[in-house]
């Protein structure tokens, strides 16, 4: 079944203009607190004053643009106008340092560079190392040399006017680059159809309707915020709440003050609001669904759960599986513990190294079916090996591995690179950290896989101990001796304040090695 057929963004941005035109489609809290608002109509005359413009300065189809900035509705504008005459939107993590942007512009060969002006010292010599850029602008900032201006860009008028290309729904509209862990990072090559499927599957998964508000706290950047709340509120003319930065402890308070009633959180997030609103009864929530990815303690869930009064949903996906593939549902047996069943569009199943489907019970690595270009991504930006490594007769390659319980849910294993080998056995990382976490005194645990002469690899573990409370490292491993066989047994386990992360909260496991445990 297509629910797409030959639609653009530009295309749903129009129908929507004419179903919604005096409907609040954006509110906004920036990092002052100060609340915006935009109708569909307003935000469709931007988008489209913003896409004479680039035409007119000489963006054309095709082109690559890199964004560099956070939240905000500029973001938006830049993405759809881009979408609307052809050319490819490439947002980056404003985390990145000045050499890893240097490296995605040069490769994505972006003719244009926007951002703000708390970055500007980052792209002080873009030119020299990323020699296709022909335009800078800025965004929500005073003129400054050498850059265009987003506000003279909305007011602009020309006697000029650039017709809009045609554009095929297959096209690439946006690139968003992979973290590298052992290699560069890699540009997952995203087209309008695949953000329409995306759209249309998760608002039937949430069950959406034009009343809903999308609840956007994680980075706009991140396949996350564009795939799963972006686009499926505008796909059912619903809303959107967005906030320039994430805020633990104004949470709900944001969630309620902008009327948002659908969230979506990774792990780490979940337990940072744990940790800022224990002892608070939120007396009133307009969230009635939060949907989350990531391992979450049963009990930090039960807490989350009773604290927000909301149905929660684990799932399972990737910038490249475009969909979400595996999710529980609203209705009916939710098992948050597990990532969920297969979801609409999607065939799912595990295969062992030699590539043999396992039996119920046993690991194997996720591989999930899709359309190239509609339900899974199109291809990795000039990266042909690697794409033909992952996408194998028509098979995502996920590199991550599962089990199917005996209820018929998925349950992650860990990562395919992350199993260590211990002595000939294999030791999911996760299933020593969820013994760690287990611990009263535990606030969140990591483990890496480590050479060692004998056994091939130890296990090393990190935590982050609870505000106020303390362990001994022999109390933590006697207790990981009554949750785990023996050879499951971490080796040893160092403290830590915090860990290495990416923009939403996840553990870069390969930095790991290199942090100085607490003493």
């Amino acid at each position: 079944m297509d629910c797409v057929g030959e639609r653009t963004l530009r295309d749903l941005l129009n129908e929507k203009l004419h179903q919604h035109p005096d409907k609040t489609l954006f509110l906004f809290e920036d990092a002052n607190r100060h609340v915006s608002q935009k109708t569909y109509s307003e935000f469709e005359d931007e988008v489209d004053r913003l896409s004479r413009y680039f035409l007119n300065l000489g963006i054309r189809k095709g082109e690559h643009v890199t964004l560099h900035m956070p939240n905000n509705l500029e973001f938006y504008t830049i993405w759809f106008a881009l979408a609307n005459i052809g050319a490819v939107m490439v947002p980056t993590n404003i985390l990145s340092p000045a050499s890893e942007m240097n490296y995605i512009i040069s490769n994505s060969h972006s003719v244009m560079l926007i951002t703000e002006q708390p970055y500007l010292d980052k792209f002080a010599d873009v030119e020299t190392h990323c020699p296709a850029i022909r335009y800078r602008m800025l965004t929500r900032s005073q003129p400054v040399d050498g850059y265009l201006s987003y506000n003279d860009a909305l007011i602009f008028e020309s006697d000029y006017k650039c017709a809009l290309p045609e554009l095929n729904n297959e096209d690439t509209v946006a690139i968003l680059y992979t973290s590298g862990t052992t290699s560069k990072p890699k540009g997952v090559c995203v087209t309008h159809a695949n953000y329409l499927f995306v759209g249309e599957q998760m608002a039937l998964n949430l069950q959406l309707t034009a009343e809903d508000r999308a609840f956007i706290v994680l980075p706009l950047f991140h396949g996350n915020a564009q795939y799963y709340s972006s686009m499926s509120a505008l796909t059912v003319g619903a809303s959107i709440a967005l906030t320039e930065k994430f805020s633990a402890s104004r949470y709900f308070e944001q969630a309620n003050q902008l009327q948002a009633t659908v969230g979506s959180l990774f792990a780490a997030p979940i337990r940072m609001i744990l940790a800022k609103n224990e002892s608070m009864n939120v007396i009133k929530n307009t969230l009635h669904t939060i949907i989350f990815a990531q391992n979450v303690a049963a009990e930090q869930l039960n807490c989350f759960k009773e604290l927000a009064g909301v149905r929660l949903s684990q799932l399972y996906g990737m910038t490249e599986t475009i969909g979400i593939p595996l999710m529980n549902p609203l209705h009916g047996v939710c098992k948050n513990e597990s990532i969920g069943r297969p979801t609409l569009a999607y065939e799912v199943k595990l295969v062992d190294e030699q590539g043999n489907e396992v039996k119920k019970g046993a690991p194997g690595q996720i591989l999930i079916k899709g359309h190239p270009g509609r339900t899974i991504m199109k291809e990795y930006l000039q990266n042909s090996l690697a794409t033909e490594e992952t996408i194998q007769d028509g098979w995502l390659r996920t590199g991550d591995n599962a089990r199917i319980g005996e209820d018929g849910y998925y349950y992650f294993v860990d990562r395919v690179k992350d199993m260590i080998k211990r002595s000939g056995e294999n030791v999911a990382t996760i299933e020593v950290e969820s013994a760690l976490a287990s611990h009263p005194a535990v606030y969140e645990a990591a483990v890496i896989g480590v050479p060692d002469d004998m056994r091939d690899e130890a296990i090393k573990a990190f935590v982050i101990l609870n505000e106020e409370m303390d362990v001994r490292e022999d109390e933590l491993l006697a207790h990981c001796r009554t949750q785990l066989a023996k050879f499951k047994v971490p080796d040893s386990i160092d403290f830590l304040d915090d860990f290495p992360r990416t923009s939403v909260g996840k553990i870069q496991k390969n930095k790991l090695v290199n942090y100085i445990p607490v003493k």
